[in-house]
């Protein structure tokens, strides 16, 4: 079985993913990220948001591209690398 190198962190997004969203005016929660996100058509509830969030659970690139769209800021933002 492969483990991830990247400590006990499943993805290097998800505390970016977290401090976008809470910086969004009016602030944005887990469950009204997940509901946007469906609109886009990436099927996720507020429970794999926090699980994203904490590092429990991987990204796809797809949700990554729709995570970015709806908190309006990059990939690149939210992998935390420069522009």
């Amino acid at each position: 079985m492969f483990k991830n190198k990247n400590g006990s962190s499943n993805n290097i997004s998800g505390e970016n993913i977290a401090r976008f969203r809470k910086q969004m005016q009016p602030k944005l929660s887990q469950r009204a990220l997940a509901d946007r996100l469906q609109l886009c058509g990436i099927d996720v509830d507020k429970n794999a948001i926090q699980r994203i969030e904490c590092g429990k659970r991987f990204v796809t690139d797809i949700e990554l591209a729709a995570v970015s769209h709806v908190l309006g800021v990059s990939v690149l933002d939210l992998l935390g690398l420069p522009k």
